[in-house]
């Protein structure tokens, strides 16, 4: 009996040690508070004068909705010219999770 909880408990080690994969945001097995910026507008300007949010969010890992889309977001701002994009998510346990983007612009 010893002996299979051994092995239990390794391949349960090894399948969470390899169950990581490289994403383009980071990610935390146990929490994730992350704000990152995406690849809209040149950075040059980053004057703005309107802010537009739009956000999903995930329950469980199992339910998942909202519409965190540039489109709505830019849409929620009533934004023309977009200036800077910033992607935000926060997870915890994959129990309840946020992802928002949030567009500057005029």
């Amino acid at each position: 009996m010893k002996k299979k909880i051994t092995v239990l408990a390794g391949v349960l080690v090894v399948t969470f040690l390899l169950s990581g994969c490289a994403t383009m945001y980071p990610i935390g097995s146990l929490y994730t508070g992350v704000k990152v910026p995406n690849n809209m507008g040149d950075g040059k300007d980053v004057s703005y004068t309107k802010i537009g949010k739009a956000s999903a969010c995930s329950i469980l890992s199992l339910i998942a909705t909202g519409d965190a889309s540039l489109e709505k977001a830019i849409q929620n701002g009533g934004i023309k010219t977009v200036k800077w994009v910033d992607y935000q998510a926060d997870n915890f346990l994959g129990i309840y999770g946020t992802y928002t983007t949030t567009v500057y612009g005029d």
